[in-house]
């Protein structure tokens, strides 16, 4: 192992803020290996500065064109950004698709920006199980604000509420009956709702819409105060997008001066802990499956032992990891 592959000489050069240390962190982060474990324990000491800010909506609603085009807005503000791209897994390799990566190869040049995309591999939710570690490394690295894009899967993708500061619906117009369409989770985890393709003629209509449910009260968590705007913009246009940026930062400035930050510090943390628990124990079953599961899928295909039963005794022997 060279000496730029080592794990503590790896942190000094995210610490530095050298590309291929961030990178090659990264994938150590994505690795079930154990010094990737330690690793991102290291990494997750240093982090904890970052406004970390969630794009999640439906597919097709243009989040990727809408994170590139807040991407050139905070740069001409002098902020360093970094980009987590959670694209579907290919159905053949299992790797990410790189759909998103691809609409934004025109930011690869810019040395402000750092941008790492991350297959779903099987995780619900909407995020990769490696998400917030490699937000932790970029965290680390130095970048002021770090954006999430979820894969998009539609309205029960709701785990960026409990991993960002700042989450950002979009929606956009001609999806079919806008308001089914936000109507249940999706909407309530918006800190800002952003209508994308405001050039169209149809986006009116979902702008009202999504206003008119906020003045219903239906607004979700408690904010402190905090008003959810709905801004319309166009990623083609460049309409809207100065504002939503501002809005974003704006939010930023809330979470502290009311009080808040602390209160999202603590959901962000109860989410890692879970999902980490969660992770170890589906680790553990996976690495049992040959031993154990087959007696008990047999017992359950006669129905001589029912599938709550059988899930019981599937995890009563399991040895999770320290």
């Amino acid at each position: 192992m060279s000496k730029m592959q080592k794990p503590e000489d790896l942190l000094a050069g995210v610490l530095d803020g050298n590309p291929r240390a961030i990178a090659r962190m990264m994938s150590l982060a994505e690795s079930k290996l154990p010094q990737g474990r330690r690793a991102c324990a290291d990494v997750y000491h240093h982090a904890g500065k970052a406004h970390v800010i969630g794009l999640t909506g439906v597919p097709g609603s243009g989040k990727s064109t809408m994170v590139r085009a807040l991407t050139q807005e905070f740069r001409k503000l002098g902020k360093r950004v970094g980009i987590v791209a959670v694209d579907p897994s290919s159905p053949f390799s299992g790797g990410a698709i790189l759909g998103d990566r691809v609409r934004m190869g025109d930011l690869t040049t810019d040395d402000g920006v750092f941008i790492r995309s991350l297959a779903t591999r099987g995780a619900l939710g909407g995020l990769a199980r490696a998400c917030l570690d490699t937000v932790d490394v970029l965290d680390a690295a130095g970048y002021d604000l770090v954006l999430i894009e979820t894969v998009g899967v539609g309205q029960d993708e709701v785990d960026i509420a409990g991993s960002a500061h700042s989450v950002i619906v979009v929606s956009a117009p001609g999806l079919g009956d806008g308001v089914q369409a936000i109507k249940a989770g999706v909407l309530e985890i918006a800190d800002i709702h952003a209508v994308s393709k405001c050039d169209r003629a149809d986006a009116g209509e979902t702008i009202s819409d999504l206003r008119s449910m906020l003045h219903l009260g239906l607004q979700g968590r408690e904010r402190f105060g905090w008003q959810v705007p709905v801004i319309g913009t166009s990623a083609e246009t460049g309409e809207g997008i100065e504002a939503l940026a501002s809005s974003i930062l704006s939010h930023r400035g809330h979470l502290d001066q009311s009080g808040e930050w602390p209160h999202r510090q603590r959901k962000i943390a109860e989410t890692r802990i879970l999902k980490s628990a969660e992770d170890m124990v589906r680790d553990s079953l996976e690495s049992g499956r040959d031993q154990n599961l087959q007696a008990l899928i047999d017992q359950a295909r006669k129905r001589s032992l029912d599938p709550a039963s059988a899930a019981r005794e599937l995890i009563k022997n399991l040895k999770i990891y320290s």
